[in-house]
């Protein structure tokens, strides 16, 4: 198993990403355009993520749905790859956070590979509120999260819950305040997930050959 190289920096980016196979991303975009189609769609949003988070002021962690590849475009620079553990999203999470915060990182945030608009300063903004409040979130439009940041576990968040519906960030906020836990909400981006989500999107192009 890797080790991190922890080495002074407090902060740690984790990027959860599917490994692009066809048939096996974006699903509810390959119903309406096709595998093929959804797999590029997805790798032109890895190779985004990829290159934006690359210049962040965070040490970065790669979890891989399925396996590890030899090469991607995540593993460049000194980025660390792992496979995510668990049986459904929330656990795979939380196993992340718990992961990256024994290897000794104090402000850990997770984001995943559905966004074509996150920009390196949402991601220093992410870290800023890190370093005053408990936690904090990206709100996606469609009611879930691009972003959750913690200082610390935090099983209540990711726990005994569905991931799958419009409210999992409403959810989420009423977890934290529950449990007394301040956070900051980052400004909403847009996930794409279906073919009207990319209609919408700045990857919106002809060259796409989409109905």
């Amino acid at each position: 198993m890797p080790v991190m190289m922890h080495v002074g920096n407090s902060r740690l980016l984790i990027v959860f990403t599917r490994n692009p196979v066809p048939g096996r991303v974006k699903t509810r975009l390959a119903a309406e355009t096709g595998p093929e189609t959804a797999l590029k769609v997805y790798q032109v949003l890895r190779e985004y993520t990829a290159a934006v988070t690359q210049t962040c002021s965070a040490d970065r962690a790669a979890f891989y749905s399925d396996e590890i590849p030899d090469a991607d475009c995540f593993l460049e620079g000194e980025t660390l790859a792992f496979l995510q553990e668990g049986n459904d999203l929330g656990e795979r999470m939380l196993h992340a956070f718990e992961r990256g915060f024994a290897e000794g990182f104090t402000h850990i945030a997770l984001i995943g590979t559905d966004c074509p608009d996150l920009q390196r300063e949402v991601l220093e903004q992410a870290f800023a509120s890190l370093e005053k409040g408990d936690a904090v979130i990206g709100p996606a439009k469609d009611g879930g999260f691009y972003l959750i940041g913690l200082n610390k576990s935090r099983p209540e968040l990711f726990l005994g819950r569905s991931w799958s519906h419009g409210k999992v960030l409403q959810e989420t906020i009423d977890r934290l305040n529950e449990h007394g836990a301040s956070f900051e909400l980052l400004p909403q981006l847009q996930d794409i997930d279906t073919l009207e989500d990319l209609k919408q999107s700045r990857l919106w192009d002809s060259a796409y050959e989409l109905p």
